[in-house]
Parts: C-alpha cells; structure tokens; sequence
C-alpha cells in the first residue's frame, strides 16, 4: 500500500467498503499502487493497468487496455462509443465484488500480460474520426488555423473533432470552433490550460 494514495480511501464518501475491496485484490497481483489522476492507478513498471474511480450510481475498475481482454464473463463495459482502448468493470455492492474476486483476479492478471507481451490497442487514425463540416471550411479559409491544427498531436487533434461533432446544432459547432481556434494557433489541445 502507498501511502500518498491513502486519502483517496479516507475521503471517500460513498463505496468507502467496495474500494477497500478493489484496492486488496489489486495489490494482491503484485501491482504497483500509485495516485494518478486522483485516483488509486495500480502499475506494472511504467504502465498503468487498472485503476479504481468512482461515480455517483457506481465505482469501478477501469482496464487501461481493457479492449484486449478476453472478457470471458462478460463485466467490461465501454463507457462511451468514443473510447478505444480502456473499459470499465462496475460496481453497486461490495456483496458483487467478493463474488467476482476470482474472475477480477485473473482479468488483472490477463492485463498484466497484455503489458508484458507489449501489445498496444490499434487505435482509429484522426482521419477516420468525422470532420464537421464548420470546421473543414475554417481549415480551408485559414492556412494558419490548418498549419496548427496539423502540428497537434493525433490524441489533440481527435479531441477537438470529437468536441466540435458532439453539438447537434451548427451555431453551436461554430461558437465552438470559434473559442477553441487560439488554443489551437498556440499549439494546445482541448483541455491544456
């Protein structure tokens, strides 16, 4: 147990019990607990694993590379349609918990193989992402606008299309290419400060 990592357990609120539970079994399979985040990320090395988080209806697991796994008792959930790699495995009682110890151990264990192997989820290319049409007539009127948002990293750059699609109206994709055009001539991405 690391105890910088402590105070995420004593400030808990609510699922104080379950995420007792989901810290032992992580440490159980010879992880390396660290804070990330905010959160308790357990570690192989320099890769993050899993890591636990809670929500108002649950808390959870989350498999960094969790789209690798087998899944064979099916308790991974992908939290939104946009998330490539990580997935979820949730929980709503500490009761569900023990009973899935066996089965969250041997996930943990199948995740730190996947690290060990050094396999990497093949992620979608920028490109395959959708390009609201707002944005590519900006691309297209301001060569500056274009050159930077070149320059941004792959992850910057879906960041940015993924924000300016999720508006279902076009003022409001506008208003929003509109605000984010000087983070991106500064070279940052969606949340940099």
């Amino acid at each position: 147990m690391n105890p910088k990592v402590d105070f995420f357990f004593d400030k808990a609120k609510n699922w104080q019990k379950e995420i007792s539970l989901l810290r032992n079994i992580a440490l159980g399979c010879g992880l390396t607990e660290e804070l990330k985040w905010g959160c308790p990320c357990y570690t192989l090395g320099k890769a993050n694993v899993v890591l636990i988080h809670t929500f108002k209806e649950y808390c959870a697991y989350l498999f960094f590379k969790g789209a690798l796994l087998n899944d064979a008792k099916g308790i991974l959930t992908q939290q939104t349609a946009n998330v490539q790699s990580a997935r979820q495995a949730r929980f709503t009682d500490a009761k569900q918990i023990a009973k899935l110890e066996k089965t969250l151990k041997a996930y943990i264990y199948e995740a730190i193989e996947v690290e060990k192997a050094g396999l990497k989820v093949k992620l979608k290319k920028t490109t395959e992402f959708n390009m609201p049409e707002e944005f590519q007539n900006v691309l297209d009127k301001k060569a500056a606008v274009k050159k930077a948002f070149g320059k941004l990293t792959p992850g910057r750059q879906r960041g940015y299309l993924l924000h300016f699609s999720s508006a279902k109206q076009p003022g409001t994709r506008v208003a929003r290419i509109e605000k984010c055009i000087p983070k991106i001539l500064a070279g940052k991405g969606l949340n940099d400060l």
